[in-house]
């Protein structure tokens, strides 16, 4: 007999799921909360929960209305899906084939929000329990979609359909897979392309999202119907539905990816489509999908240059896109002076560590507010249906972002823009300029701002065109910083701060810098204390955009730029901080030790002291917060010994309350996992500090500290994260080169593990860069040691080396990694050749050829010094490179007559002579051999060495 509900139990679950979504009384809300987790743990409750999701005619008997119903059925949905996430397969206790056929039956529900939900949990059954558990479902949704047995209903269709697009989209792999000779989606696609003819334009367009899922990774499958995609796109690009259209433009889109080839035979007609649809007034988000097909196209370089006779159509409707529309401009319009006004806690944005690798990373294309205008913007392949009043959307995260934060049309086009100017540079000016000088000056401030935004977009590749303008343009756009409107000053911060490299090369003329580089930086400065806080962080940004562009520059100016940014501590709520901390250590980077005068101190450091008593460890701000004193720290030098004690020790509290927190984290699943960015941004600001001070204040820092320093380190040595271990090893490399008194009893518990790490089978294919990095510092930090422990190390050569040589021996590590690794086996050669010298046979010829291309510094030297030491051992090994070895010699020489002076120059320079002459003593035939040389290195070798 089939299953069949007690009414008792079904009006609980009922209530509970509808007092789980109450905002109105919370007691209520909790409790329903906790009797749902209960319910979960028995089998049971997913045959409940599939019944009220299926069951539409139930809550006329429980009296529910209508939107409580669709509430409680869509609760029920979620609650069902991640029971089944949470089942471990083949689902213990539940009764599956239920389950399957009730979520099945949803899918022709007249509510087009239970139909979707209904899809989701299909999704996720097959997604956890493999293709194969359901094979039936596939062949069953495609007929439905299609109609085949010509009496489903739309709504079914929709409904078949729209499951279909999440089980693609949540399957895309497992789909592709080779099953006894047969892949699904090689049946799938040409049914797809079927379907895309349906009468009904939601199957369409689901249909064609479907097919979208699958263009980026373009398999076999996919490119055996790739001709025939081709043609039902153009036939499908004027179909009546936006949503239709929409996916055409992903598709296209996607394509200009993976095969250009494709696109470019096409390009005048899909420039006359995308224009077209970007000048779609009625749907944003179809204007949006258009404008993508050109930041796509600009970033494939051969095909961008085919856009070149289509310029004139497409900058125009770019320049168009850039003005707010009227709902934009109504909420934007008389933007509040809200400066003195306390943050929402939604205000403020999360916080992370800033890696030394991001913080280098070019800059992407510019957004429209200045951020790197990388397309935030997922596509999701399903295309949602419009909620009906009173259904609630199934994704958690309910709110669309602020106005500023959104990927939007203006933004995408802004960054087209950018990439078609860097492209065609003066030709995109051409165009463009006319346009500047309609709105630059328009009475309406949506057209003046979108025309500032112009100017900056082109400002990286149109330089040279724009550049005759400036000395105008500029003085204008100062004056335009007191603008009425917020959003206009805003944006021309921004603009300022583009063109800030002109400006700062202005500077070579006395009468320029008080003309322009003056007053653009007085004025940005200024705007950092404007009354609405965006245009603050606006104008922070920009300066930190013209301190990365003057570099030392600004020393004459450091005076009042810290008064300001003094002034900016005192008034900036918690929100603006973060870009605050950025100004203030991107000019500690650059004016370096200028920021040590004691003066400057004095009126910088109090206020961020301040600002570091008032921040709780456990706040993301502590993150900006640390890499600035980083920052800070390493400007300063020992001028940072005053403010050490205190820093390092909460460094230190921070560190081990972050281990404990892991460790009950692992121990416990209730506790939350704390974020690893704790650890990084105190580890790294550990380093500068010891980096900043004498040996000696270093040394008792770390000898009074507690928790014990090293016992910390070793902990984050372990960890988990690259990130944290990236920081680990680098502070492990400061401490030897800055405290190794302090470090060497340590060495014992800490070379095991650093051993460990250069294990290249440790690292994971999906996170192999971030493991390089850390394996960089590890090399590095290994080095350090073995310049400092000399013959202490000689315990662990035989196991450093085995790990080293299976490095260099690696065709897929980077070739900044084998360089580090080399540097490390050579410096283990200077206090212990005679271990590595039996092993020179192996390594002496990669180490060569890896060393020959690094730049001649203090770490090179020391690696050649240890080389050169142990070929003195043994010289016989070196017979099949020794000419490598010779044109290195004369190289090194000639280095020396360059000005390259280091610590180890006399120490090198007599061990290259030894082993020559060494050479010279034991070839009967050593004029024969030189002669194989480049006469200029036989020359040099000849007069430096008297051979």
């Amino acid at each position: 007999m089939a299953w069949q509900p007690e009414r008792g139990p079904l009006q609980e679950l009922v209530g509970y799921l509808r007092d789980a979504l109450s905002g109105h009384d919370q007691n209520a809300q909790r409790y329903a909360t906790m009797m749902l987790g209960q319910a979960k743990s028995s089998p049971a409750t997913a045959n409940y929960l599939a019944y009220i999701l299926s069951n539409g005619r139930l809550f006329q008997d429980l009296g529910l209305n209508s939107s409580d119903g669709i509430l409680v059925r869509s609760s029920a949905a979620i609650n069902l899906k991640n029971i089944i996430k949470a089942f471990s397969k083949p689902y213990p206790g539940l009764d599956l084939d239920y389950v399957r056929s009730l979520v099945l039956s949803a899918l022709e529900d007249s509510t087009s929000q239970i139909r979707s939900f209904a899809g989701s949990v299909i999704s996720e059954i097959v997604q956890k329990g493999g293709i194969l558990s359901w094979p039936e479902l596939l062949p069953e949704l495609i007929a439905l979609a299609g109609n085949d047995p010509g009496n489903v209903s739309p709504e079914t269709q929709e409904g078949a359909m729209s499951a279909m697009a999440k089980i693609c989209e949540d399957n895309k792999e497992s789909l592709d897979k080779d099953y006894h000779g047969q892949r699904p989606l090689s049946v799938i696609i040409p049914r797809l392309l079927d379907i895309t003819s349906s009468p009904n334009p939601k199957v369409r367009a689901f249909a064609l999202a479907s097919i979208n899922t699958f263009i980026p990774q373009l398999s076999p499958s996919v490119s055996a119907s790739l001709d025939d995609i081709m043609v039902r796109l153009f036939h499908l690009a004027n179909d009546p539905s936006d949503s239709v259209r929409r996916n055409v433009c992903r598709s296209f889109t996607q394509l200009v990816d993976v095969r250009p080839d494709k696109i470019q035979p096409h390009m005048g007609g899909l420039v006359d489509y995308f224009v077209l649809q970007q000048r779609n007034t009625d749907d944003p988000d179809l204007a949006l999908d258009a404008a993508e097909f050109w930041l796509c196209v600009g970033e494939k370089r051969r095909l961008c240059s085919s856009l070149g006779p289509f310029l004139g159509q497409i900058i125009p409707v770019l320049l168009e896109s850039m003005v707010y529309d009227e709902e934009d401009i109504l909420r934007l319009e008389g933007d509040a002076d809200d400066a003195d006004q306390e943050d929402r806690q939604e205000d403020l944005k999360p916080q992370f560590a800033t890696t030394k690798t991001s913080r280098m990373a070019t800059n992407g294309h510019v957004g429209a507010n200045g951020e790197a205008a990388t397309n935030p913007k997922t596509h999701d392949s399903i295309t949602e249906d419009e909620l009906s009043e009173g259904e609630i959307e199934e994704s958690d995260d309910g709110n669309a972002g602020s106005l500023e934060d959104r990927w939007n049309l203006r933004k995408c086009s802004a960054a087209a823009l950018d990439v078609l100017a860097s492209h065609f540079n003066g030709a995109v000016f051409t165009i463009t300029l006319p346009y500047l000088t309609e709105n630059l000056r328009h009475q309406e401030w949506p057209n003046r701002e979108a025309a500032v935004l112009a100017i900056g977009a082109v400002a990286d590749g149109c330089m040279e065109a724009v550049t005759p303008h400036l000395p105008d343009l500029v003085p204008y756009l100062l004056s335009l910083l007191n603008d009425k409107e917020p959003i206009v000053r805003l944006i021309t911060c921004w603009a300022l701060g583009r063109y800030s490299s002109w400006a700062v090369r202005s500077q070579d003329d006395p009468s320029d810098r008080k003309r322009y580089f003056e007053p653009m930086m007085e004025g940005i400065l200024n705007k950092m204390l404007d009354k609405n806080k965006r245009v603050q962080e606006a104008a922070a940004s920009a300066f930190a955009n013209l301190e990365e562009k003057a570099k030392g520059t600004l020393t004459p100016y450091c005076g009042p730029i810290i008064r300001q940014f003094v002034e900016c501590f005192g008034r900036y709520k918690d929100r603006n901080m973060c870009i605050l901390y950025d100004c203030v250590q991107t000019l500690a980077e650059h004016v370096g030790a200028a920021l040590a005068q004691q003066e400057l101190i004095d009126t910088l450091m109090p206020a961020i002291m301040q600002r570091w008593s008032k921040v709780s460890d456990r706040s993301q701000e502590i993150f900006p917060l640390l890499e600035c004193l980083s920052y800070v720290a390493t400007a300063l030098a020992d001028a940072f010994a005053p403010f050490a004690v205190p820093v390092f020790a909460r460094c230190i509290r921070i560190i081990h309350q972050s281990l404990e927190e892991y460790v009950m984290s692992i121990n416990d699943q209730a506790v939350d996992k704390p974020s690893k960015d704790f650890l990084v941004t105190s580890l790294d600001l550990l380093s500068a500090i010891i980096q900043a001070l004498d040996f000696r204040r270093g040394g008792e820092l770390v000898q009074t500290s507690q928790p014990r320093f090293f016992d910390l380190l070793l902990f984050c040595m372990e960890d988990p994260s690259n990130d944290v271990r990236q920081s680990a090893y680098a502070l492990l490399g400061d401490c030897a080169v800055n405290i190794f008194p302090q470090l060497q009893p340590f060495l014992p518990a800490l070379i095991p593990v650093l051993i460990q790490q250069l294990n290249l089978d440790n690292l994971r294919d999906q996170d192999s860069e971030q493991g390089f990095s850390v394996i960089n510092n590890a090399c590095w930090s290994c080095g350090e040691i073995a310049m400092n422990e000399s013959a202490g190390m000689g315990h662990y050569v035989e196991q450093i080396y085995k790990r080293l040589l299976g490095i260099i021996s690696n065709p897929e590590v980077p070739t900044s990694v084998n360089e580090n690794v080399v540097i490390a086996l050579g410096r283990l050669g200077v206090h212990c050749s005679p271990t590595l010298a039996p092993h020179l046979g192996e390594f002496g010829k990669p180490f060569l050829q890896i060393i020959a291309p690094v730049d001649y510094m203090d770490e090179r030297a020391h690696a050649f010094l240890g080389f050169n030491r142990t070929v003195e051992k043994n010289p016989q090994a070196m017979e099949d490179c020794l000419l490598e070895y010779f044109q290195a010699s004369a190289a090194y020489l000639r280095s020396f007559d360059s000005g390259f002076n280091g610590p180890s120059s006399k120490d090198l320079s007599e061990s290259f002579k030894r082993n020559i002459l060494g050479y010279k003593s034991l070839m009967p035939n050593f004029e024969l051999f030189l002669q194989q040389l480049p006469v200029r290195d036989v020359d040099k070798l000849r007069i430096s060495f008297n051979l």
